[in-house]
């Protein structure tokens, strides 16, 4: 069935509308490039563009790999200039969160699809001989390391720990080490998960990487706490939140990505649905010192797909029109959807 894309109804903040992404996924440039809006477009908080949606891209019940119904945290990554014979210009990173998990790939020429599920998943199992056997793995984040010419992929498993693997094809991975555990949190931290890194620079901290991620603690409150790398591999974490859930009232906030626009950059994380279940952006600055919390940065709509929640964001740009990859619906009962700038 065609979803009928639903209107934004969020109050938009000042400035003129941008039509640029805030990161691209590769060099993507496509021969039938999606068609952007000719009218003027909304500015966003920040300036970012006005995201709407416009179908869905991957549902459960259509993929051959389904253990439990469910899928999570997209991950958008172009492969032109990348990868060599890639299966599509496309790959979207995905995963059940339930147990077993899975981290799984379906891969297409378009951000607006089709995709194509990649028949031999999951890629990465709950089980990887010896290096660990856990309940499940999930929450897939696929970086391009220009300087290794490698994709990185950190997922966690169990929500403790979050591990890295690495491959030159974006398929075959090798199991590499763990980057992240709660014992490197405050005492009382419960969950570490939903990691996502991104190349940025910190001279002060001598770091060339940061890591956003969600931390739960005994409180029973999720927060978004951060770390710097200078090698993607080794990390040193802020023992205080990044955003804490009360700065944004909410119960639980979670699903990170960071943007960079303008000499600054920013924080775009989900509200849970109790809370009102939108996406929500925080300026945090080039070197993160700041604390700009800008509000609403993506209203879920109330119908389907969205059905007054939306997560984890994944954001890229294809023939310079900027798109959003980001999950759709309650918790563990939604789908991937594409919404376009």
């Amino acid at each position: 069935m065609h979803e009928t894309p639903h209107p934004s109804r969020r109050i938009l903040l000042t400035s003129v509308g941008a039509t640029a992404a805030a990161l691209a996924v590769g060099s993507t440039a496509s021969s039938a490039p999606a068609a952007a809006s000719t009218a003027a477009p909304a500015a966003a908080p920040g300036g970012f563009p006005d995201y709407r949606y416009v179908k869905t891209l991957l549902k459960p019940s259509q993929l051959r790999y389904n253990p439990t119904g469910e899928i999570i945290f997209p991950c958008i990554r172009g492969t032109a200039g990348r990868l060599s014979a890639p299966l599509g210009r496309y790959y979207l990173y995905y995963a059940p969160h339930d147990a077993p998990g899975g981290i799984c790939l379906a891969y297409g020429d378009h951000i607006e699809g089709p995709f194509t599920e990649y028949p031999r998943n999951p890629l990465v199992a709950n089980v990887w001989q010896p290096h660990y056997s856990v309940s499940h793995v999930s929450s897939p984040h696929v970086m391009w390391n220009e300087s290794a010419k490698e994709m990185w992929l950190y997922f966690h498993g169990e929500n403790t720990t979050t591990r890295l693997a690495r491959s030159k094809d974006g398929i075959n991975f090798t199991y590499d080490k763990t980057v992240l555990t709660t014992s490197m949190l405050p005492a009382g931290t419960t969950e570490t998960s939903y990691a996502r890194v991104f190349p940025h620079e910190l001279p002060a901290k001598n770091a060339h990487y940061v890591m956003l991620f969600m931390l739960n603690n005994r409180t029973n409150h999720r927060d978004i706490h951060w770390g710097w790398s200078a090698d993607g591999r080794t990390w040193t974490f802020d023992q205080k939140a990044l955003v804490s859930h009360t700065d944004v009232s909410a119960v639980n906030i979670g699903g990170p990505h960071l943007l960079t626009r303008n000499g600054s950059a920013y924080v775009v994380y989900n509200k849970d649905k109790s809370s009102g279940g939108d996406l929500m952006i925080t300026e945090v600055g080039k070197d993160f010192t700041l604390r700009r919390h800008l509000g609403r940065f993506y209203d879920s709509g109330n119908g389907a797909p969205d059905n007054g929640r939306s997560a984890a964001p994944s954001f890229g740009t294809e023939g310079g029109v900027p798109y959003m990859v980001y999950e759709a619906g309650e918790r563990l009962q939604g789908s991937i959807a594409v919404a376009r700038g």
